[in-house]
């Protein structure tokens, strides 16, 4: 296909390029890959647009890859390929690179962080054991060993472990990860940028309110019903939804008990409501039996249909109000038909626009009873002289617990936006009644936009809380500015136009009821119910899973500390060596693998969801953990060198070295529990992780067994204790518990007189 041919468009057929329209009749467009509304768009090869005018109103022409749902037309092609909107979409998506997640970073830090200061210390360790006239090759084994024993190489797996596990659990719960990362960097989302429609919303419509002549109540206060059922409640209402129902094409059908609608969105609405009022279409045809009709069409903005009645016939109208009421000589109000006259024609414009800003869609319904019809049905013949009987709203209306969702996410310190393709008076409306929009947030749509520099948007994009009428650019650079403004930025979306934008965001999240397969694939993760509180679940886990690795990292570090501060501490002194390399990679074997395994299977902190996120450039030993691992790792390391010291004292070197080996393991299994939670474990729940439990039974019977057993025992040059050694050893191995028992008491003691101090001095102020 070349630039400049011409080609034929009708119902069913995929545009194979961008074209402009020459010609067409009632055509209409599916644009929901571009645009991400789908509600069908009504073309007009007349209108004129600017050259900056949204994707989403431009209206005489049709784009590469959108469905044509009604009527036909001719077309000249102006853009194909890459050129086309969906080509220009697929270079963002090629040049777009996906951002490493915070977990990458910071774990990258880590390693080579701990790399390089295990090597200095344990080159330093080699060196004074050489000034000590040691063995060279008993201390280049034991330097070996303590630095494979250090470096905690298990990590990456640990990591993986965790995340993979979490992968399981939350594809449960209708997230999918299509990348592992993602999980933590969900929970690290200080930014969502959430799609209007499916995702907030119900995507379907819904008749919210219908409105009477007889209602002038509606110009003072207009109630928008958008989660509860529709109150019909006088023969006007009735007689109107009724109507409306009679002068639809579309279809509701059931099979095993399931309903499958067919059609217009906004028929499917009207069919919805007048079943809340006990009738349904096929009783009302039933009744009024349709002979004939003259379909909508874009020019006239109006259908109507011709039914028999015991009487003759009644004519029934349905369309935009602005076109309707100037074909309206009568309107019905209390069973009665009266004239129209210009206070009231006013009046129910007035109630037109008080729903339209409302951002209700509005339809207008009327009709006529005749005793014979006109010769010719057409509209100059049939639609005129018509009673009006009232307007029917609608709406596309929030999914059930979103509005929760956000005021969790704001708890969370989370900022939720709206990014949409549909207009800005209904994106605004759904906004504030979802509570995404208020305390002085604002709202642009896509051409207003363009006209801000990057710098100044930049500057003022925390601001910013919907973007309306946008395109896939927009969203990209919408993206962007929060990133750069130091944001993590998880971004929803379903359609073509969304890849762009969800490639570049730290996390992109496609729908995967009503996704396309271009949007699936380039999102980190897959909500397979489109539900955006699923999302908000996901955060709560990717944060717990955050934690626990967190957990999994303090634990790992702080023993492989306490194992360099026994052998340095040890030479330091003038020891021998409290434990030999294979002592020491054996511990290293027990205390690595499943207690850390274990911490990253924690259960999610009831509070978690009413901390702020975590800064994306804040360091992993932020918060006094570096403090915390090397006291904590200072106090194994005593306790084990007490209890090597007490062993080779009181009885001998491989009694002692035999009660370090034994000791150092159980110290680091101990500690474990303490590393759980800031608060006692005592009123945290001493067993509530199972996994941990069954970790530190089996790690102490391994230990246990590998002193008992002579087999073992020699292998690992062991001894055989006595049941007080044994009791020396379990003692000084449970001493950890106490002194971290008494470390949280003395922290929560002066946590409380702060927060009483503070409060005082708040009453005295206010006082």
């Amino acid at each position: 296909m070349c630039l400049g041919d011409v080609v034929l468009l009708e119902a069913g057929n995929f545009v194979p390029a961008d074209c402009r329209i020459i010609k067409s009749n009632n055509l209409k467009a599916e644009e929901s890959s571009l645009t991400g509304e789908t509600v069908p768009v009504d073309k007009d090869e007349n209108k004129i647009f600017a050259e900056k005018t949204s994707l989403g109103d431009i209206s005489n022409m049709v784009f590469a890859t959108t469905v044509i749902v009604n009527g036909h037309a001719e077309a000249v092609v102006t853009e194909t390929g890459m050129n086309t909107k969906v080509g220009k979409i697929a270079k963002m998506i090629i040049n777009n690179e996906t951002p490493e997640t915070p977990i990458q970073k910071k774990l990258a830090e880590v390693g080579k962080t701990l790399g390089l200061a295990c090597l200095g210390i344990c080159l330093f360790i080699f060196c004074i054991g050489l000034l000590k006239h040691i063995s060279p090759i008993e201390m280049f084994m034991t330097s070996v060993g303590l630095a494979v024993a250090a470096i905690p190489e298990g990590l990456p797996a640990i990591v993986t472990i965790v995340l993979s596990i979490g992968v399981t659990k939350m594809a449960k719960k209708n997230s999918i990860i299509r990348k592992l990362p993602a999980v933590e960097t969900l929970g690290s989302s200080t930014v969502i940028c959430s799609d209007k429609t499916g995702t907030l919303t119900q995507n379907k419509m819904k008749v919210t309110n219908i409105v009477t002549p007889i209602d002038t109540y509606i110009l003072n206060n207009l109630k928008i019903n958008l989660n509860s059922e529709l109150i019909v409640d006088n023969a006007n209402q009735r007689l109107a939804i009724e109507l409306a129902t009679l002068c639809t094409d579309a279809e509701i059908t059931y099979e095993n008990g399931n309903a499958t609608a067919r059609g217009d969105p906004t028929e499917i609405a009207i069919l919805n409501a007048v079943q809340q009022i006990g009738k349904n279409k096929k009783i009302l045809n039933s009744e009024f039996e349709r002979i004939n009709d003259i379909p909508f069409d874009s020019t006239r903005k109006m259908m109507t249909t011709i039914h028999r009645t015991p009487y003759g016939y009644r004519i029934i109208t349905k369309g935009a109000p602005d076109v309707l009421l100037k074909r309206c000589s009568k309107y019905f109000e209390k069973n009665k038909i009266l004239s129209m006259n210009i206070s009231n024609m006013k009046s129910i414009e007035n109630q037109n626009n008080k729903m339209a800003e409302k951002a209700l869609r509005v339809i207008a319904v009327a009709y006529k009873d005749v005793d014979t019809l006109p010769m010719k049905i057409e509209s100059n013949y049939i639609e005129k002289d018509l009673i009006f009987v009232g307007l029917i709203g609608m709406i596309d209306p929030p999914r059930e617990g979103v509005k929760e969702a956000i005021a969790t996410c704001k708890k969370a310190g989370i900022k939720t936006v709206m990014i949409t393709g549909d207009h800005i008076t209904t994106a605004n409306a759904i906004a504030n009644e979802l509570g995404i929009l208020e305390n002085g947030d604002l709202s642009i749509t896509g051409s207003d936009l363009d006209k801000i520099p990057d710098d100044l948007f930049q500057k003022n994009i925390k601001n910013y809380s919907v973007f309306a009428r946008v395109t896939p650019e927009h969203k990209v650079r919408i993206v962007n500015a929060f990133q750069k403004a130091g944001e993590v930025v998880a971004m929803t979306g379903d359609g073509v136009n969304d890849a762009p934008a969800l490639k570049k965001a730290d996390i992109g999240i496609a729908m995967g009821l009503n996704g396309t397969d271009v949007a699936k694939s380039a999102a980190d993760m897959v909500l397979t119910d489109d539900n955006f509180v699923t999302i908000v679940e996901a955060v709560k886990y990717g944060r717990t899973i955050f934690n626990n690795i967190k957990k999994a990292i303090h634990f790992l570090i702080s023993t492989n500390v306490g194992e360099i501060v026994t052998i340095f501490l040890g030479l330091v002194i003038g020891m021998k060596s409290p434990l030999i390399a294979i002592q020491l990679l054996w511990i290293n074997l027990i205390t690595d693998s499943l207690p850390a395994i274990a911490l990253g299977l924690e259960k999610s902190d009831k509070n978690i969801m009413n901390e702020k996120p975590r800064s994306p450039n804040k360091s992993l030993f932020a918060d006094g953990l570096w403090a915390r691992i090397l006291l904590e790792g200072g106090m194994i390391g005593i306790l084990n060198l007490f209890a090597f010291t007490v062993g080779k004292n009181l009885y001998s070197l491989e009694v002692g070295r035999t009660m370090a080996f034994v000791s150092l393991g159980l110290l680091e299994l101990v500690h474990c529990f303490n590393i759980r939670t800031d608060e006692s474990i005592f009123k945290f729940g001493l067993l509530q992780n199972k996994y941990l439990c069954l970790a530190f039974i089996g790690g102490t019977i391994l230990q246990v067994v590998v002193v008992v057993v002579p087999q073992f025992a020699s292998i690992f040059k062991l001894t055989a204790l006595t049941l007080r050694q044994w009791m020396y050893t379990i003692g000084i191995s449970l001493m950890p518990i106490a002194i971290m028992e008494l470390q949280k008491l003395s922290d929560e003691l002066k946590f409380g007189k702060r927060i009483h101090k503070e409060t005082k001095m708040s009453q005295l102020r206010t006082g």
